[in-house]
């Protein structure tokens, strides 16, 4: 079905359970928080929808897509372990899981458009104005989104 292979069920089932994950952090927090349930639930959804990537990646950018999202993972949940960072630790922490929040959602909506609905995408070529739209759309998400994580922390006493 959707011209996915086994391996690619356990990457995509393994990563999509940290979209509801992040959805709902950032809604009640205004940030994933590493130190709470769903922040550990995030951290393993995440790990493998990015470690799994390199098994079932056909592209060069996957690969480097997948890099950067496990640093920046490993960046957002231990910066906050680091001694003498003092408030920059939540701006770095809050930044860098901000950006693997949007390195998850770039490939699935790709990846959903080219293959959705199975048989007759909405998407056949990677320069679509569709699929170019809704990637700029996820860039003008993190842009606001971070913005408005920064000022928010820039309140807090």
């Amino acid at each position: 079905m959707f011209g996915i292979s086994p391996l690619g069920w356990v990457h995509t089932l393994g990563s999509l359970p940290a979209i509801p994950l992040a959805v709902y952090m950032i809604a009640r927090h205004g940030r994933i928080v590493p130190q709470s349930s769903p922040g550990a639930a995030y951290f393993v959804f995440m790990l493998i929808g990015a470690a799994t990537v390199f098994l079932v990646a056909h592209q060069p950018i996957s690969y480097a897509i997948g890099t950067v999202t496990i640093v920046l993972l490993l960046a957002g949940y231990g910066v906050g372990r680091l001694p003498g960072l003092g408030r920059a630790a939540k701006y770095i922490e809050t930044i860098c899981l901000s950006l693997t929040v949007f390195l998850l959602m770039v490939p699935s909506v790709s990846e959903t458009l080219r293959r959705v609905p199975d048989g007759h995408p909405l998407v056949t070529d990677l320069n679509s104005p569709l699929l170019l739209g809704s990637q700029a759309a996820l860039l003008v998400m993190l842009i606001v989104g971070l913005t408005v994580q920064i000022v928010y922390l820039r309140k807090q006493p």
